[in-house]
């Protein structure tokens, strides 16, 4: 059976009946293959999610198109999951006009309305305190559609963490929050900020059914997600996942890791989500080295055109400078 061609495309989300094992290792591939480009062309303040790619392809193919994502400073692989175009995302980065919001938002706030993402935030918790509003409008206008948060560790110290998970328990809200774990916030190891391990029990003093899953085992993290999903669009109420990982490069592309335990950074690297998968898939007998191969070149083929479009494109208009603005 062609694994490949068994899956519904649907604004770059997944058939739930599908069997998405290649899919969700090419689109594991292509998240990290953008992110490793930006600092080869010279782009170093952006903040990457190399490590953490099981987490976004594996909570993102579990969605439907209706279903609406907000999520923080670490984006790029939920909006690439989703189906984000890498050379309209990299000239958005690159501040070009055929960038998803014309070159406005550079690395740190795209939407992509089309595709269901609300909003990119960087302000550490932003989207928690937007998710019950977002949430809060569709059960008002009886759509179906449920909201994802996206958020780490970090941002689970801060206030506004436990005001949306009271607000969304209380108001019996759609939400499905994603702690992607990474153990750092900035240049902070989580066992200096917090003494749990496991974020996903806080969930529980709020009333909110919760999971906590091997971040870096993308079979494991799609099989989760697409159980959470289940349930928070059938009660319409949230529930918790946690997705145990690690951030593999720095806050950004230009911090040289200095302050992270070469062991602990080895045992890690040891777990990569991406060499994970390749493994199970031929130890298995689903997919040969051949056809990963071809997705390894069909995956430098996107990012090389990504480039030379973003490259090409141009700046914009002086006369940009005040339209899409609402007062």
């Amino acid at each position: 059976m062609d694994r490949q061609k068994e899956k519904t495309e649907t604004n770059g989300t997944q058939s739930a009946a599908a069997d998405p094992a290649a899919t969700l290792l090419e689109s594991m591939m292509l998240i990290r293959a953008y992110e490793e480009k930006l600092p080869e062309i010279g782009i170093k303040m952006v903040c990457t999610s190399v490590g953490q790619e099981a987490s976004a392809a594996g909570v993102v193919h579990a969605l439907s198109a209706e279903d609406l994502i907000l999520t923080n400073h670490r984006s790029a692989g939920h909006l690439i999951a989703r189906g984000a175009d890498p050379g309209k995302m990299l000239a958005e980065v690159m501040g070009k006009s055929t960038g998803y919001c014309k070159g406005k938002s550079g690395t740190l706030h795209i939407s992509i309305k089309e595709l269901g993402i609300v909003l990119t935030s960087t302000i550490v918790g932003g989207e928690l305190s937007l998710a019950p509003g977002v949430a809060l409008s569709q059960q008002q206008l009886g759509r179906p559609g449920i909201v994802v948060c996206f958020f780490g560790d970090g941002a689970a110290t801060e206030g506004v963490f436990h005001e949306s998970l009271n607000l969304a328990a209380k108001w019996n809200l759609p939400i499905l929050y994603i702690c992607e774990n990474n153990q750092w916030q900035a240049y902070v190891h989580r066992r200096e900020t917090m003494l749990t391990d496991h974020i996903s029990t806080w969930a529980a003093k709020y009333g909110i059914e919760s999971l906590t899953v091997d971040g870096n085992d993308v079979h494991a993290v799609h099989a989760a997600a697409r159980v959470a999903v289940d349930k928070v669009r059938t009660a319409r109420k949230p529930f918790f996942l946690e997705t145990y990982t690690f951030r593999m490069h720095g806050h950004m592309e230009a911090d040289d890791q200095s302050y992270v335990d070469r062991q602990e950074l080895a045992a890690w690297a040891a777990k990569d989500p991406i060499q994970r998968q390749k493994e199970r898939l031929l130890r298995e007998g689903l997919l040969s080295a051949e056809v990963i191969a071809q997705m390894e070149t069909r995956v430098r083929s996107t990012i090389e055109s990504a480039v030379a479009f973003a490259g090409s494109s141009p700046y914009p208009e002086l006369a940009e400078l005040t339209t899409e603005i609402y007062a």
